[in-house]
């Protein structure tokens, strides 16, 4: 479709994170491109895209919209009530913003919209950020005009012909790690000849990481190396409390790293739940890494994501049941044997993607056709 007036899209996706960064990610490379687009964001109320995405600087309204609880709730009761409403509320907003295109990256507010975006004969395209496919995008693969993935083999889940294979959106500074290493160490005020480990649970942090850590503190401190510990912001207190009488000149403990392409630049071997976006990170900075996959998430599926870098000898995988016992002893005899560490960094390195947003907004050019 070529048209002379700006381009409009309609990106929808959010409940977590890992839904909310690729869907701005490819806003931000789509308005690179075309400063003029007009770009609306659709999520559900309540949610953490409703203040994500207006600090990113776009537009975004919400649907009532949210997802089955395992027990009997009030909530539950009324969700036939918000499929239906979310279903035409979508569709309402589809119908007035007219877009060119339709995008959605997963959670509870993308799956009506890319119904209604297919029934409206829009072109549509979603983005698939794990190994094991989300419902919402499972709903509407079979309708939609293309599919990115970021995994092999994901014909199980989705139309073979539909699928292109592009990897995750990262954040653009990450793409540059290697040459920030001085400026890293200077940052955390390290020295380059100590070796340092990074442990990350994700922005809210992870449990079972921090007891680990915790557990093994004297360890850590006896080893004389250096660490950055993003506890998360609901573990910062609890954990800090607890170092008084460790020597932390060495270790640096924060509630959030905001300065993440620092925190990859500095580190020699990385402890991290393998959601999606995280192992992305991990590829593209080239990092030896020891994966603790969370338990708490739909079918496993974080599990399923270590086992893809396992499988190709790309990283180290920890249960979080065995995280408590193994996971200090493994991370130092891993941060020590520079041998099996660089294996490591060699082979995630081969899976990294730094493409991937570009070839996304390719696939959506494609499907709307583009001003020369």
């Amino acid at each position: 479709m070529k048209t002379s007036e700006p381009y409009r899209l309609i990106i929808s996706g959010g409940g977590t994170g890992g839904h909310i960064f690729p869907a701005v990610a490819i806003a931000n490379t789509f308005r690179e491109r075309y400063p003029d687009a007009d770009i609306l964001f659709v999520g559900a109320q309540g949610k953490m895209e409703m203040t994500r995405v207006p600090e990113a600087g776009y537009k975004i309204v919400g649907l009532w919209i949210s997802g089955l609880q395992r027990k009997l709730t009030l909530s539950n009761l009324m969700f036939p009530v918000k499929v239906v409403s979310s279903l035409m509320r979508a569709r309402s907003i589809v119908k007035h913003f007219k877009p060119h295109a339709v995008i959605g990256t997963g959670g509870y507010a993308s799956s009506p919209v890319m119904m209604a975006a297919t029934r409206l004969g829009i072109p549509s395209v979603i983005q698939e950020q794990n190994s094991f496919a989300g419902l919402a995008n499972k709903q509407v693969a079979g309708k939609v005009s293309k599919v990115c993935v970021a995994y092999e083999g994901m014909e199980k889940y989705f139309p073979k012909e539909k699928i292109v294979l592009t990897g995750n959106p990262v954040r653009k500074d990450i793409l540059s790690t290697e040459s920030k290493r001085e400026k890293a160490l200077s940052h955390f005020g390290f020295d380059g000849n100590v070796k340092t480990l990074l442990i990350i649970g994700g922005s809210l942090g992870a449990r079972t990481i921090n007891e680990s850590i915790l557990a093994g503190m004297e360890k850590i401190v006896d080893a004389k190396i250096q660490m950055i510990w993003q506890t998360g912001k609901g573990y910062y207190e609890t954990y800090k409390s607890q170092l008084g009488k460790y020597d932390l000149r060495k270790i640096r403990v924060q509630d959030f790293v905001k300065e993440m392409d620092l925190a990859y630049a500095a580190a020699d071997i990385v402890i991290s739940r393998s959601g999606a976006l995280a192992v992305s990170e991990l590829c593209i900075a080239k990092k030896a890494c020891i994966l603790v996959p969370s338990p708490n998430v739909a079918e496993d599926h974080q599990t399923k994501n270590a086992m893809a870098l396992v499988e190709k000898d790309a990283a180290l995988m920890i249960t979080d049941k065995e995280a408590g016992v193994k996971l200090v002893e493994e991370a130092l005899k891993l941060l020590f044997d520079e041998g099996r560490a660089g294996k490591l960094r060699a082979n995630i390195a081969q899976l990294a993607r730094p493409n991937a947003t570009d070839d996304i907004v390719n696939e959506i050019e494609k499907l709307i056709g583009v001003r020369k």
